[in-house]
Formats: structure tokens, C-alpha cells, sequence
């Protein structure tokens, strides 16, 4: 994968994201804005947790949790996953707005996602009756937070719930000619999007800049906190160093219990015992196979297990349509300190999972992360 545009794109990302994040607080919190007296109980959590945490670490986190969401929605649309673009325009519309943007203006809504009352406001805010200094980027906002809270059903570890503040810090020039999501298009196209570890060097580069900040803290004799450890010792994994872990551990751990099994073919980094071996966990069945990443990252090394896993189950006869569901379940976990990368982690395997199985969100099933 050529990772240059993914890291350009995601240290670019960071720093509009952080001064637009801080923009959107300074007008939300604002003695006169509106926003006051309609989003009284968000307003006050911002505040709230501004006097608490500090106003930069609210900025960092909202910052974080935008770029986190419209990476999953352009994945998640590249692959078809969506019913219609969220943050990408139609496929005969390169380079046009977001398609649900553009749907809502021939007044297509889809009613499982958009509520009346949302719909309502974004054909007021297109056609001129509900006045606005920006009607289609605030039509739009509205829109992207129906979609996140619909995906929240799915995938509440990404997306908020209904009333999170985050939905009133949503970046205000999403629509412009060189915006963060018509750069997220432009990089993360379809065939770049076949391939989740683009997630996981996303958020690497995203970090980079604050990993520098760490390190030349280190220089001068200042020890890290707690915030500051996930960016100090965050790495990726090169693919075939997580091959090679996986298959000598999930891959023998199957062998010796099935040395029949055609698994090895597959697994090019396998080293076979040199001898007989007989001290050895009896596995009978897949359900028994299960992997813990205790520093998980971005699922990097589990979501190669996932591919393993499931030739496993395909290979012992299970029904295609059960088996990621299975895997989920029974067979993968993860631990990370860093609850951004234990997010993203969940997300991957979430894609694994639903790139198997047409209908798996249909199933709720949540990663073990």
C-alpha cells in the first residue's frame, strides 16, 4: 500500500480539523449564539468539560472524533455499504456533493435514517424558508448527524448517540472545494478501501505529529502522562511480521490438532514442527480457538486472525452466512489503553465481518474490544 497520500492527508486533516473544531466552540459557547437556548444541555457539556479537561484536550478529542467518523463513512461508502454516499458524492458524480446532500434536494430522504422533524429543517434550509447564513452546510450537518446516529445502532463505539455535543462541533466547511471530505475521496478511493489496514495507518499518521511532541519531551528529561503514552509506543506492524505471529501460534495451534487440515497452504510463514509433537492445547472445534492482542492498536493483527479463522471454519463446513458472526463471538479479543485505537480496532473487524457477510449488521454484534 502506498501509504505517502494516506499520511499527507491525515497530518493535513489533524490540524484543519483542530481549528475548525475550535472555531465551532468559540461560536457555540458565544454569550448570544443560538445554540443557548435550542442545544441548552450540549452547550452546558461543553462547558462542563471544557473546566474539566481543558479546553485543547476537548478540542483534540472532537477533532479526533470527526476525522475517526468520516474515515469509516468513506470506507463504508467506497465499499457499498451505505444505501447512499454520506460524505462522498454519487458514482457518475466525481467531484459533486455529498449524495445525500444531493438526494435531499430532489427531496429524497431515506425514512429509516432521517427523522420528519430533520427532514423537515433541511427542505426548509434548501428552499429558503428557514433563513441561514449557510443553509446547505447546516442542511447537511444535520443529515451527517441522522446518518451517525443511525450507525450508532450498529456501530455504537464510532458513532454518538443522539444529543452528544460532538454533533454541534461538526466542522462548518465540509462542502468547500478542498474540504476534508473531498480530500478524503480523493485519497481513500475504491481500490485503496479494499483493504482495511488503511485504517490503521491512518490513525498512525494522524498521531505522528503528536508522537514527535512526546519524544521531544523525552529529550528534555520530561516524563510522559497517561495521554501521552498511546502516541509514544503506538506502531504499526508490518504485514509480514503479523503473518508470521499469527500463523505459528492460531495456524500451529490448528495443525497439531488437525494435521489433516489443508490450512498450511495458505499460511506461507507456518514453520512445521520438525518433529512429532504431543504436549499440545486440544482444540476440537473452532469456537475453541480463541486469540487476545493485549496492546490490539487497530486490530492489525486480529484482523488477519479473522481470515485465518474463517478458512478454519470454512474448511470444517460451516455456513459462510454464520461464520464471521462466529468469529466475533467466539474467537477474537482486544485490549489497547488507547480507546481511539480500541475504536478503530472494533471498526476493522466490524468491515472483515461485513465484507463476509452481506447481512452482518443486521446481526448487532459487537467486537470484543
Amino acid at each position: 500500500m502506498e501509504t505517502a497520500p494516506l499520511k499527507n492527508l491525515a497530518t493535513w486533516a489533524r490540524k484543519e480539523l483542530i481549528a475548525q473544531v475550535d472555531s465551532r466552540i468559540s461560536a457555540i459557547l458565544a454569550p448570544t449564539s443560538p445554540h443557548r437556548a435550542e442545544s441548552k444541555k450540549a452547550v452546558e457539556a461543553t462547558e462542563s468539560d471544557i473546566a474539566s479537561l481543558g479546553r485543547d484536550t476537548v478540542i483534540e478529542h472532537v477533532a479526533y472524533t470527526w476525522f475517526n467518523r468520516i474515515v469509516a463513512l468513506r470506507f463504508m461508502d467506497a465499499n457499498g455499504y451505505t444505501r447512499a454516499g454520506v460524505v462522498s458524492p454519487a458514482l457518475n458524480q466525481p467531484g459533486g456533493q455529498p449524495e445525500i446532500l444531493a438526494d435531499a434536494k430532489q427531496l429524497s430522504f431515506d425514512p429509516d435514517i432521517v427523522p420528519p422533524a430533520t427532514i423537515a429543517r433541511v427542505t426548509g434550509l434548501l428552499d429558503g424558508s428557514i433563513l441561514s447564513s449557510d443553509p446547505q452546510n447546516e442542511a447537511y450537518a444535520l443529515l451527517l448527524a441522522a446518518y451517525c446516529r443511525y450507525w450508532h445502532t450498529y456501530m455504537p463505539f464510532m458513532f454518538e448517540t443522539a444529543g452528544d455535543y460532538t454533533e454541534l462541533l461538526i466542522p462548518s466547511n465540509l462542502l468547500a472545494a478542498d474540504s476534508i471530505l473531498s480530500r478524503m475521496v480523493t485519497t481513500l478511493s475504491p481500490d485503496v478501501c479494499q483493504d482495511v489496514e488503511v485504517i490503521g495507518w491512518l490513525y498512525q499518521f494522524y498521531i505522528s505529529e503528536r508522537k514527535d511532541e512526546v519524544f521531544a519531551g523525552f529529550k528534555a528529561n520530561k516524563k510522559a502522562g497517561a495521554a501521552e503514552i498511546p502516541a509514544a509506543t503506538q506502531l504499526f506492524t508490518p504485514h509480514w511480521i503479523v503473518r508470521y505471529l499469527v500463523e505459528n501460534s492460531v495456524g500451529r495451534l490448528w495443525m497439531l490438532n488437525h494435521p489433516d487440515s489443508n490450512l498450511a497452504e495458505r499460511m506461507d510463514y507456518y514453520i512445521a514442527p520438525d518433529t512429532p509433537e504431543t504436549d499440545f492445547l486440544r482444540i476440537s472445534t473452532p469456537e475453541e480457538l480463541t486469540v487476545i492482542d493485549p496492546a490490539c492498536g487497530s486490530a492489525h493483527m486480529l484482523t488477519y486472525a479473522f481470515d485465518l479463522l474463517y478458512a478454519i471454519y470454512e474448511e470444517e463446513g460451516y455456513p459462510p452466512a454464520e461464520i464471521p458472526s462466529l468469529i466475533l463471538e467466539h474467537n477474537l479479543f482486544g485490549v489497547d489503553i488507547d480507546k481511539r485505537a480500541a475504536d478503530l480496532a472494533a471498526f476493522a473487524l466490524t468491515m472483515k465481518a461485513r465484507a463476509r457477510q452481506r447481512t452482518f449488521f443486521k446481526h448487532k454484534v459487537h467486537p470484543n474490544i
